[in-house]
């Protein structure tokens, strides 16, 4: 696939995606922690995909998108297993004991883990210059957190969520490879593709599958799926087709500072004073990546 021409890639509504995708992501770890708390995780997953397959699939009537097929369904269809099953589904079981603050700091090795993949499968060359610019973002991630991080998250957990953000860098490859679809299509296929497996998940778990009936249980479902799936996740499908993979995934890096701001406004957390230096080093990384004069 041609690389956009520079002209294309400075492109203000470019960059107004990437900051809305990253202010919508950064509420979310805390939103699924506090679905946690009303709904069992990976039926509440479920229900959540199961309405934005419902809400994507009505924008692509709406707009007479064309469905994928052949390679491009699969491939789609891929990167609807990989991120919106496996990786919410370890997500959301994960949150029960992982603080949300923690699982997007885990989220934070996703420039890495893009970049690795993408070079791996033929997408993008490993380019070192922004390897080293998100090592200096996950430094300063993990900075955030040094003074915060306690002992206790279980490490079948811990372990958990971290593949779970593995296997999310690995869907937005695969996803780079697929000819560029409509991003409402790209989530339809996805979330009903995931909505299966989060609900395979959760018979597995032995959950109960109860709708909830309280506004503590749907709240958090509503937001995810109508913020979550019908924003930023559009938003991060069409940036993936605009930008490189390694470029859009620098998201990660920038995600953990907001999920600290939104923790410390809703829940009352405040942060390490170390906080500050290691933001510093987020947004450093995060605009050597963005603003790297090469595509």
């Amino acid at each position: 696939m041609d690389a956009p021409p520079p002209s294309e890639i400075r492109k203000p509504s470019r960059y107004a995606a990437f900051a809305g995708m990253c202010l919508i992501w950064g509420t979310t770890f805390l939103a699924i922690r506090i679905g946690n708390e009303a709904v069992p995780p990976l039926w509440g997953a479920t229900i959540r995909l199961i309405l934005a397959a419902a809400l994507n699939t009505l924008v692509v009537a709406l707009t007479r998108a064309h469905w994928p097929r052949g390679a491009a369904l699969r491939g789609i269809a891929l990167f609807g297993f990989l991120n919106l099953g496996v990786n919410f589904g370890l997500l959301y079981w994960g949150e029960q004991t992982v603080p949300s603050g923690i699982a997007a700091t885990l989220y934070a090795t996703t420039p890495l883990t893009t970049g690795i993949f993408a070079a791996m499968l033929g997408v993008h060359a490993l380019d070192r210059r922004r390897m080293l610019a998100a090592l200096v973002g996950l430094a300063g991630v993990a900075l955030i957190f040094s003074g915060e991080l306690k002992l206790g998250a279980p490490a079948p957990a811990l372990l958990g969520v971290f593949s779970g953000a593995t296997c999310a860098a690995l869907a937005g490859v695969i996803l780079k490879k697929v000819p560029p679809h409509s991003a409402f299509v790209v989530n339809a296929v996805g979330a009903s593709i995931g909505a299966v497996i989060c609900f395979l998940g959760s018979l597995m778990l032995g959950e109960p599958h109860g709708l909830p009936r309280m506004i503590a249980g749907w709240g958090p479902i509503v937001y995810l799926a109508i913020v979550g799936n019908l924003g930023a996740y559009v938003l991060y499908a069409w940036l993936v087709s605009q930008w490189k993979v390694t470029r859009v995934a620098v998201a990660a890096l920038i995600i953990p500072v907001i999920a600290v701001i939104v923790g410390a406004i809703v829940r009352g957390e405040s942060p390490a004073p170390i906080t500050y230096l290691g933001g510093a080093l987020v947004l450093s990384g995060v605009a050597a990546t963005l603003f790297s004069g090469r595509e």
